[in-house]
């Protein structure tokens, strides 16, 4: 019983440095970074630039949100080429905010279960409105704690469609 408090208290101290040292290197280098968890990063617009700097801090998959006519660099490439795994999802607004477009943003998530994610759109706002969707419709949590959730990953502007959303079972 001894070991398996010291190996719960053990993982929660790696994870807690884990989270410390993600955060601590991107922090600075990101524009409106949020850090949910451990294994979460959730920002702003990309660069060329900015890419190194997370291939350097260990960030193992992006997913992208923004449309093509948000992007101003081929992020796709530059991504690929930092070794960093890809997935672009594009969400424009509430219109996209659709259940088929979370089950692919979900399909993302649990394909990278586990490996250091940055998730990103313009702000981070839509990234909250998946997150917040994903955890109500799709994990059935209560409306509160999806909103919550949300937040912790950016939901801000998209706050009451999102709560209108998930008023309507799915």
């Amino acid at each position: 019983m001894a070991n398996e408090v010291e190996t719960t208290a053990e993982r929660t101290e790696t994870q807690e440095h884990q989270a410390t040292s993600l955060q601590a290197s991107l922090e600075q280098v990101l524009d409106n970074a949020k850090f949910p968890d451990a294994n979460t990063v959730v920002t702003g617009k990309l660069s060329p630039e900015k890419i190194t700097k997370i291939a350097e801090a260990g960030i193992e998959h992006i997913i992208n949100l923004q449309p093509d006519s948000e992007l101003t660099f081929d992020e796709k490439s530059a991504v690929e080429a930092a070794g960093i795994h890809y997935t672009h999802l594009p969400i424009s607004g509430a219109d996209d905010l659709k259940q088929i477009n979370l089950l692919e943003f979900d399909k993302a998530l649990r394909t990278h279960h586990g490996k250091k994610t940055l998730l990103h759109c313009g702000s981070g706002n839509r990234v909250g409105a998946c997150i917040a969707l994903r955890t109500g419709w799709l994990r059935g949590r209560k409306m509160d704690t999806a909103l919550e959730r949300g937040k912790e990953h950016g939901l801000e502007s998209l706050e009451e469609e999102v709560r209108m959303r998930l008023l309507v079972p799915r």
